[in-house]
């Protein structure tokens, strides 16, 4: 399909001016919208768990590895790195290429 971008543009204020009221009473009752609400949407926001919610109950199962001899902690984000990731030594304490 061509267009041509040289002709003027109409707007949506153009087009709402010179529409009669008939025609939007018409298009507005064809759109086919419904007072019904989609119970399945309820549904799957109840499932959704908020923040700050009771997790007394729930058990986690997580496997905490120690640091290896190839790692880093630093001392300004304490985030363990691998030793490439090595960017200078503050006396004795280690920071890495991100806080540099």
């Amino acid at each position: 399909m061509a267009t041509d971008y040289d002709a003027p543009r109409r707007t949506d204020s153009d087009e709402l001016g010179t529409d009669s009221l008939e025609e939007l009473k018409a298009r507005r009752g064809g759109e086919g919208t419904t007072g019904v609400v989609d119970e399945d949407e309820t549904a799957t926001a109840e499932s959704y768990e908020l923040p700050g919610a009771d997790l007394s109950g729930e058990e986690l199962s997580v496997s905490v590895v120690p640091i290896q001899n190839n790692e880093f902690t630093c001392s300004s984000c304490f985030l363990v790195h691998h030793r490439s990731r090595l960017a200078r030594m503050d006396g004795n304490l280690p920071v890495c290429q991100d806080c540099a």
